[in-house]
C-alpha cells in the first residue's frame, strides 16, 4: 500500500508499544498510506493477506496452529463488510488457549462496523505522509512543474505520490493534469474493487468527486446505490450527504472532467442549480452557511477552489477563544505580522485592544491533538467594538456600521487548514448576515475581489507600516442575497480579481476558465460548448488573455505559450 506515512520509525515504536499493551491491534489509514509497510516491519510475524486465494483459510489453520502462537499474526486487506464479517467469525470460532498477537489492517476502522463483535481492541491510526517524504519521492520526476504536480495530487499519500512520478516519466512535458490524474484514478478503483465488486457503482463515484456533497437527488443509482458508495474506506457520511476525502476527490473529478468535460460539466451545473434552490428555502443561519460553502465550491472559479478548497485534507476543528488562550493568540498574531511584513509591534497593539474589547471575537483553528495552528479576528460590528474597528476603516467607519462580522486578521501557514479557517469566516459571516474585511495583503485582496465583495478603496493610513494601505471590502451574506451571490460568481459576473504575482495579468472568471479548458487539451470548439458560448465569443477571450499578457512584458503567441503561463503562474491549481 505504498510507503510509511508520518514519522516512520516514530509510529513503528507506536505499533509495538500498541502490541505490548493490547493483543488485538487495528492499524488504520486512508487507501495507500502505507499500513502494509509498516505491519511488516515487525518482528516475528505471521502475516495473513486476504486480496490472496483461499486467505480465510490459512487464517483459520494459522489461529488453530500452536506454532504462531509466539507470533504476530497479521490480517492484511480487512476491507469491505464481507471480508470484516468474515474475520470476526474467524476470530469467534477460535478456540485455542493462547491466541497469537493480532495486527487487523484496514482502511476504516473496524468498530466502526456493528457486526465486527471483538469490543476490546486498540487502534492506531496511519496518517498521511509529511510534506518531505513526498516531496523526496517527486525528486525523480525531471521537470520542476511535474514535482509540483505529483505532490499536489498525492496529498500525503505514498501510493498516490509513487503513481504519479510514474505517470509523469511517460508522459511527454507539458503532461495534462487530467491526464496523469486519470492513471491515478485508475489505482484507486482498482483498490477500491476490493471493497466493493463490480464496476456499475464507478460512474456514481465520479459524480460525486465532481459535486464534492451528494444526496440521493444528485446521485444516479438510486438508494442502494447511494448505500453502497457510502460503505467505500474513501467516502464520508456529512451534512448535505456522501463526500469523498482529499486528496481522492480531487484525483477522481480531475480524471473526469479530462475524459468527459461535457458531462463534467452538467453534473456540477445541476448540482449548482440544486443548491441554490435549497438555499433559497432554508431557515436557519448554519443550514445556509454550510449550503453557502457547497456553492462556492460549485461555482467552478479556480481562484477559489485553489484558495478554499485544495487537494490536501487535513483535520481542523474551532472554537472561540478563552482568556486562558491569550499566549496562543499572541503567538498567532506575531506569526501573521511576520508572514506579511508588518510592523509586529503594531499588531501587538491591535492585538491588545481587540482582546480587551472581547476575548470571545479570536477564533482558534485546532488540530486533532488541540494544537491551535490558526486563528481569525471576527469582531461584531457595533457599539462595543466602534474602536478596535476604527483604525482598520477609517473613512469608511460611517457607511459600513449596521451589524455583521468586521475580519481584522486571519492566518494559518498549513496552506489546506487556512483553506479550513477561510471558509469558517465565511460561514461566520453568513451566519451573522454580513461580512467587512480590512486587508494590506495583495493575496487576500485577490481573494475577496474574487469571492465578489463590494471595494469600498483604501484608508488614509498605512496601519501597519508595511508600505500598504488597507483596503475595504463588503458583501451581503444574508439569507435573501446569497443565491444571487454564488450566482454572479458561478456567471463570472463577480469583480475581476486583483493582480496576482508580478507580470501575472488580471484575467477574468470567463478568460481564465477558457484559457484552462483550452491548455488542458480540449479544443476551442469543446471550451466553447462546455461554457455555453461561440466559438468566435471563446477565441475572443484568448485574444484578450495574450493581449493581457503581452500589456505584462510576457508575450504570449501559441498554445504551448499557454500552456506555459498556465503552468508559470499556477492558474490549473484548481
Amino acid at each position: 500500500m505504498g510507503g510509511s506515512g508520518g514519522n516512520g520509525s516514530q509510529t513503528l515504536e507506536e505499533l509495538r508499544g500498541a502490541l505490548a499493551a493490547h493483543r488485538l491491534v487495528n492499524l488504520t489509514g486512508p487507501l495507500g498510506v502505507g499500513k502494509s509497510r509498516l505491519a511488516a516491519r515487525l518482528d516475528g510475524t505471521t502475516r495473513i493477506d486476504l486480496d490472496l486465494p483461499r486467505a480465510l483459510s490459512e487464517l483459520r489453520r494459522a489461529l488453530a496452529d500452536p506454532a504462531t502462537a509466539h507470533r504476530t499474526l497479521v490480517i492484511d486487506g480487512v476491507d469491505g463488510r464481507q471480508r470484516r464479517e468474515a474475520v470476526s467469525a474467524a476470530l469467534d470460532e477460535d478456540t485455542a488457549a493462547r491466541r497469537p498477537s493480532l495486527v487487523v489492517v484496514s482502511r476504516r476502522p473496524v468498530l466502526a462496523d456493528p457486526r465486527w463483535t471483538h469490543p476490546h481492541i486498540a487502534a492506531l491510526a496511519l496518517p498521511p505522509a509529511c510534506d518531505g517524504r513526498i516531496t523526496t519521492m517527486a525528486a525523480a520526476v525531471e521537470s520542476q512543474e511535474g514535482r509540483a504536480l505529483a505532490v499536489r495530487l498525492a496529498g500525503g499519500i505514498p501510493l498516490l505520490a509513487d503513481a504519479a512520478c510514474r505517470a509523469l516519466a511517460c508522459s511527454p512535458p507539458p503532461a495534462s493534469p487530467g491526464a496523469i490524474a486519470d492513471q491515478l484514478a485508475e489505482v484507486i478503483l482498482e483498490r477500491l474493487g476490493r471493497e466493493l465488486p463490480g464496476r456499475r457503482w464507478r460512474h456514481a463515484l465520479r459524480t460525486l468527486a465532481t459535486v464534492r456533497a451528494a444526496d440521493e437527488e444528485l446521485l444516479p443509482g438510486g438508494p442502494d446505490q447511494f448505500t453502497r458508495l457510502a460503505a467505500l474506506s474513501i467516502v464520508e457520511r456529512g451534512a448535505l450527504g456522501l463526500r469523498i476525502t482529499e486528496p481522492y476527490r480531487t484525483i477522481l473529478e480531475l480524471a473526469y472532467r479530462w475524459r468527459r468535460p461535457q458531462a463534467h460539466e452538467s453534473a456540477r451545473s445541476h448540482a449548482r442549480d440544486y443548491r441554490l434552490t435549497l438555499l433559497g428555502r432554508a431557515h436557519h443561519g448554519r443550514e445556509r452557511a454550510e449550503l453557502a460553502d457547497h456553492g462556492l465550491f460549485l461555482t467552478g472559479h479556480p481562484l477559489l477552489r485553489r484558495e478554499l478548497f485544495p487537494a490536501g485534507e487535513r483535520t481542523v476543528g474551532f472554537r472561540t477563544a478563552l482568556a486562558t488562550d491569550g499566549d496562543d493568540i499572541a503567538r498567532l498574531m506575531h506569526e501573521w505580522a511576520l508572514h506579511s511584513g508588518f510592523d509586529p509591534r503594531r499588531c501587538e497593539r491591535l492585538t491588545e485592544r481587540w482582546a480587551a474589547d472581547d476575548i470571545s471575537a479570536f477564533h482558534l483553528a485546532h488540530d486533532r491533538d488541540g494544537r491551535a495552528i490558526g486563528v481569525a479576528n471576527l469582531m461584531p460590528i457595533g457599539a462595543r467594538t466602534a474602536d478596535g474597528v476604527e483604525p482598520l476603516l477609517q473613512q469608511h467607519s460611517g457607511t459600513l456600521t449596521g451589524g455583521g462580522l468586521f475580519l481584522g486578521a486571519a492566518h494559518c501557514r498549513d496552506p489546506a487548514a487556512r483553506a479550513h479557517l477561510l471558509r469558517h469566516v465565511l460561514r461566520q459571516g453568513v451566519e451573522a448576515g454580513r461580512l467587512v474585511v480590512s486587508t494590506a495583503s495583495p493575496d487576500y485582496q485577490n481573494l475577496i475581489r474574487g469571492l465578489g465583495f463590494r471595494g469600498h478603496g483604501g484608508i488614509r493610513d498605512d496601519v501597519y507600516r508595511c508600505g500598504r494601505n488597507p483596503e475595504v471590502f463588503s458583501n451581503d451574506l444574508a439569507a435573501t442575497a446569497l443565491p444571487d451571490w454564488l450566482g454572479r460568481i458561478a456567471r463570472g459576473d463577480a469583480p475581476e480579481p486583483g493582480p496576482g504575482p508580478s507580470g501575472t495579468p488580471r484575467l477574468s472568471p470567463k478568460e481564465l476558465r477558457i484559457l484552462l479548458d483550452y491548455t488542458s487539451g480540449m479544443t476551442l470548439d469543446s471550451a466553447a460548448r462546455r461554457a455555453g458560448i461561440t466559438p468566435n465569443t471563446a477565441k475572443d477571450y484568448l485574444g484578450r488573455v495574450k493581449a493581457k499578457y503581452r500589456a505584462a512584458g510576457r508575450p504570449t503567441h501559441t498554445k504551448i505559450d499557454l500552456a506555459r503561463r498556465v503552468r508559470e503562474d499556477r492558474l490549473d491549481h484548481s
